[in-house]
């Protein structure tokens, strides 16, 4: 599986989530919580904090995640919850999305792949939301420093503008982008667009 640091970097982050029992959204999840709705596919979900929530809220979620660790903590509290979340560990490699969804969500994962499969996994996610629905990506675009997650070679920074001209003629309900400081006084630099697929 090519992105194996990337996997290692979170499974690591998920074990010490779950020590130390910190499920908060973070400022993404938010964001996107407002526009969930009907069939939900959370595409690179971690621990699945957002499909329990979105799950909560009526959806039906359907959450996808490479590391195990995110996956299995994610069926416990489903389960424990009695909530419609299946729960899935997928190589992203080889996995599509096998059916359309009312809103489908990718937080923090298509820069994780080479830019070849990163655009390619765009238009998947683009192609499956159903006319009328909703799709939610956020990504790190270029004046991101802070690299130590990504296997070498196998990362795409995105352009600034990059995830709203993919999005042209869809309509626009978020269009923003962010700045976080980073370890070692490094940046991470965050484009998310939240579009609505036209009817026709």
């Amino acid at each position: 599986m090519a992105e194996r640091r990337s996997i290692e970097f979170f499974e690591t982050q998920f074990q010490r989530q779950v020590r130390e029992g910190d499920f908060a959204l973070n400022p993404f999840e938010k964001l996107a919580l407002e526009f969930v709705r009907g069939q939900v596919l959370e595409f690179g979900c971690g621990l699945g904090n957002l499909a329990l929530e979105a799950a909560r809220r009526g959806c039906a979620v359907t959450a996808v995640d490479a590391a195990p660790s995110g996956i299995g903590h994610l069926q416990a509290r489903a389960a424990a919850e009695g909530l419609p979340v299946r729960a899935l560990v997928a190589d992203f490699d080889s996995w599509h999305i096998d059916r359309d969804y009312d809103t489908i969500i990718a937080i923090g994962l298509l820069m994780f792949f080479p830019r070849g499969s990163a655009l390619n996994m765009l238009e998947e996610i683009k192609a499956r939301v159903v006319p009328g629905g909703t799709a939610v990506v956020n990504v790190l675009t270029q004046g991101t420093t802070f690299l130590g997650m990504f296997e070498p070679g196998h990362y795409c920074l995105f352009g600034a503008d990059e995830l709203r001209r993919a999005f042209a003629g869809w309509d626009m309900l978020v269009d923003r982008a962010d700045t976080f400081p980073a370890p070692g006084d490094m940046l991470k630099v965050f484009s998310t667009v939240v579009a609505r697929k036209p009817l026709a």
